[in-house]
């Protein structure tokens, strides 16, 4: 046994710990990780454009898998530390180091941590920093992790202020990962939209692209995008004030759609987990509504109120907050989730006062929304007495009926470690049955492809027989209704075909879920099974099992003859316990985790890919998809 006394006991110095533990920092090594790096340095340049300081923001991918990022900021102060180092020095080797914790520093950031240069320095193989203040023209280097490989040093004169950095990651620890030209085009993209003085620039030298974003009308413009390939029912609604130095902006528009996309940020960081501010919104949101109907008889007087899930059907709006850091407060460390308390009752009275006049001085506006929402009322009352129709008496046995004809059920009590698994077929299905562990894998099977929800209704949905057997199986409710917390699964994982069938098949089921069950992704409960491709017998040594054609590649590399390839067509064609072992069995299987990164993009996405517009998906796919993977599909 390995002794363990106090010399176990490692102090990590400086950047070491980061290089030792660099999930710790930035969430993972693979290509998210490699993208907060670029993050990092151009959330310092960001919050320079807040505070007032400079207006563009330069972004390169170089041909040497490095990346600049330049801003004309005031540039990073040249002067010495207290610590007897330059402070560059300072700002890009150590943790905890920066100007963001001293108000006079910054009266607004994004970051609290104060963390990001030095950690992207840890994690790089090179970083050069070039800085223009003062008057002068300062350079500092360093390799291997932050290593000062050139001291701060003067090397000219200039007029102009700014910073620019340029880092070359350590693929030793990104292996699998390389910079994205549409990742960082959206991105930036989001920021141009929420910093309306913002002019944005990004050059792929590798591919020769070219990306320029600046929008005078910020938010405005934020809400076209998102609406842009649907039908909206009105002009943007635009508006904003400041209480207690918290500075509110806030532009929606409703579209012919039911499904409401609501995106925030404060300090232009995005609050993908909500908060404070969301929940001000909605209310303030509700309250508007619920009072001009009620003054304008609209809703009688014995009828309940409007829901908030009803006057936001539809409904696309963008939340963005500016909070001085003396009131900042987020939960946890990824910053997606505002704590303030003071931007609640501040979001929902500046959304409550603008709304309340809008709605009074644009009636056929108002009736529009309203219409809309009354039917999503009706709607969703009627789909909740099917719910409890279901619950008791007939609907029980129905629901009952239905489940039994197609579930497995799992045995076990403990539904957070119970998997359900949406199987492509019937007889995938029966094999995935014969060899399941019982105590925690349900099997559902499905029959072809289910219904697309892009333009589906929950009314649609409760009509659909295949959606229903999903819907009763997962135990949680529906739309607005959906509660991931009474999931009768921990897991639901799609399991389909490895062809271009089952890839449509994991599309239309991930539109269902993000539809209509959306937690389920956001509390990444939704996995895809990915089955194997090929089996390879070598000799008598038995069977190996292959994913990918690039693995199969690699493999008959390394192997001298006497080997058989079979290619599986379809889950079907596997033996009971070759799918046991290969796709289910926790200990071989590999899984994908279906997350959710980027609301604003995945709207479109979806939108656009699995809407009734041809013509722009055409133009998408010609655009984004490598054709001359069609052999592969073929064989």
């Amino acid at each position: 046994m390995a002794k363990y006394d106090a010399s176990s006991i490692k102090i990590l110095e400086g950047l070491e710990a980061v290089r030792k533990r660099p999930g710790m920092y930035i969430g993972s090594t693979d290509k998210r990780g490699l993208h907060h790096l670029v993050w990092e340095i151009v959330d310092n340049a960001i919050d320079e454009i807040i505070n007032g300081y400079g207006d563009t923001i330069k972004i390169k991918l170089n041909k040497d898998n490095s990346i600049t990022i330049s801003d004309n900021g005031r540039g990073v102060p040249i002067g010495m530390h207290e610590s007897g180092k330059s402070t560059p020095e300072v700002i890009y080797t150590v943790l905890h180091a920066g100007g963001k914790f001293e108000s006079a520093g910054y009266k607004v950031s994004g970051g609290l941590h104060g963390v990001g240069a030095s950690v992207v320095n840890a994690l790089s193989k090179k970083m050069d920093v070039t800085i223009y203040t003062d008057g002068f023209i300062s350079n500092i280097r360093f390799c291997d992790g932050g290593k000062v490989e050139s001291p701060l040093k003067k090397i000219g004169e200039t007029k102009k202020t700014g910073t620019t950095v340029t880092f070359l990651p350590d693929y030793e620890m990104f292996k699998n990962a390389s910079f994205s030209y549409t990742t960082i085009v959206e991105r930036m993209q989001e920021s141009a939209f929420l910093l309306p003085n913002l002019n944005v620039e990004i050059i792929d030298e590798q591919d020769n692209k070219q990306a320029n974003f600046h929008y005078e009308n910020g938010l405005v413009s934020f809400v076209e995008y998102i609406n842009e390939d649907k039908n909206s029912l009105h002009k943007v609604i635009h508006f904003n004030g400041t209480k207690n130095d918290i500075e509110v902006n806030i532009a929606m528009q409703y579209n012919d759609s039911y499904n409401e996309n609501i995106l925030s940020f404060v300090n232009n960081v995005k609050t993908s987990d909500g908060g404070t501010h969301e929940v001000g919104f909605k209310t303030g949101l509700t309250k508007a509504f619920n009072d001009y109907a009620r003054a304008n008889n609209l809703i009688k007087e014995k009828e309940a109120n409007l829901e908030g899930s009803d006057v936001r059907e539809g409904l696309s709006a963008v939340i963005s907050l500016k909070i001085p850091e003396s009131l900042l407060q987020f939960e946890g460390q990824t910053k997606g989730k505002l704590g303030t308390p003071e931007a609640k009752s501040i979001t929902e009275s500046i959304t409550y006062e603008n709304l309340k006049f809008f709605l009074e001085e644009n009636k056929e506006i108002a009736l529009i929304i309203l219409e809309k929402a009354m039917k999503s009322r009706v709607a969703r009352e009627a789909a909740r007495k099917a719910r409890e129709a279901a619950r008791k008496g007939t609907g029980k046995n129905n629901k009952e009926r239905i489940l039994s004809e197609k579930l497995a059920r799992a045995t076990g009590r403990d539904y957070s470690k119970n998997e359900l698994f949406l199987v492509e077929g019937d007889s995938a299905g029966g094999s995935a049955k014969a060899f399941r562990n019982r105590e925690t894998q349900a099997i559902l099977p499905l029959r072809g492809k289910v219904l697309n929800c892009e333009k589906a209704s929950t009314h649609d949905i409760e009509a659909n027989a295949e959606l229903k057997q999903i819907e009763y199986a997962i135990g949680a409710g529906l739309g607005a209704d959906f509660d991931p917390k009474e999931s009768n699964y921990g897991k639901v994982i799609i399991m389909t075909d490895a062809d271009v069938d089952g890839s449509h098949i994991q599309i239309l089921l991930i539109t269902f879920f993000y539809r209509f069950m959306r937690p389920l992704i956001e509390e990444g409960m939704l996995y895809i099974a990915t089955p194997p491709l090929y089996s390879i017998e070598i000799g008598n040594k038995g069977k190996e099992y292959i994913a990918t054609d690039e693995e199969l590649q690699e493999k008959k590399k390394i192997l001298k003859g006497n080997y058989k390839v079979q290619r599986f067509k379809g889950l079907g064609e596997m033996d009971a316990d070759e799918l046991y072992e290969t796709t289910m069995d926790p200990k071989h299987r590999r899984l994908f985790r279906v997350n959710l990164t980027d609301a604003a993009v995945a709207e479109k996405r979806i939108h656009l890919l699995m809407g009734d517009q041809v013509e722009p998906r055409k133009e998408w796919i010609n655009e984004n998809v490598d054709f001359t993977l069609e052999d592969d599909f073929k064989k």
